[in-house]
């Protein structure tokens, strides 16, 4: 039995360093840019790229292939592009959706601080609503410019783009893009770091 972290909060991590070791006796796998990824990373500082980020990276590349980008909407919208030959070359990162939300809240006097939810109008009928239309046609619209521009900034067509994240179903819903929802990707990355990093 073994156990695999990819964490972008130091704070958590150390949580997690200090309890798994209580259920089982191998190492913990860190993952990070040193270990076999299953992927070429070309960027030029690999250091930096998060560890959510590197696994997604290994698990878009074993479903879907190259070129792929994947965009995962967390805390942060982040794209990153896994191209041939060169692997993993970047990415690109935006607010989150819970960031907008909160900051509508936090800088006007009247706008509530609002979640993600149903939508039953296509002109909001309440506050609510209103925030929710705007928050998701605008991602939408931020998603639809940013892989436009990287199609033809890289000179790639077809290129495959696989969604995750807690709120991509939400931002994705009705969107006229051939994007495939992979609710596990980052689990499915994890795993695949850690098992091509064992010992035959």
């Amino acid at each position: 039995m073994g156990a695999a972290v990819a964490s972008v909060v130091p704070a958590v991590e150390n949580v997690i360093s200090r309890t798994i070791p209580r259920y089982i006796n191998n190492p913990i796998l860190h993952i990070d840019y040193t270990l076999e990824l299953g992927v070429e990373i070309t960027y030029p500082r690999p250091d930096a790229i998060g560890a959510d980020r590197l696994a997604n990276a290994s698990a878009a590349l074993s479903r879907y292939g190259a070129p792929v980008v994947v965009a995962d909407f967390g805390t942060a919208l982040t794209f990153d592009v896994i191209v041939k030959p060169d692997g993993y070359i970047g990415g690109i990162i935006c607010p989150g959706l819970p960031l907008m939300f909160s900051y509508l809240a936090d800088k006007t006097a009247l706008l509530p601080n609002i979640e993600p939810g149903p939508i039953r109008h296509t002109v909001g009928k309440n506050t609510t609503e209103a925030m929710r239309i705007g928050a998701r046609w605008g991602y939408r619209g931020m998603v639809r410019e940013i892989l436009e521009n990287l199609e033809k900034s890289l000179g790639v067509k077809g290129m495959r783009i696989c969604a995750t994240g807690g709120y991509a179903s939400w931002v994705l819903k009705g969107l006229d893009m051939p994007v495939t929802y992979d609710k596990e990707l980052t689990l499915y990355g994890i795993g695949r770091i850690y098992m091509l990093n064992q010992d035959e």
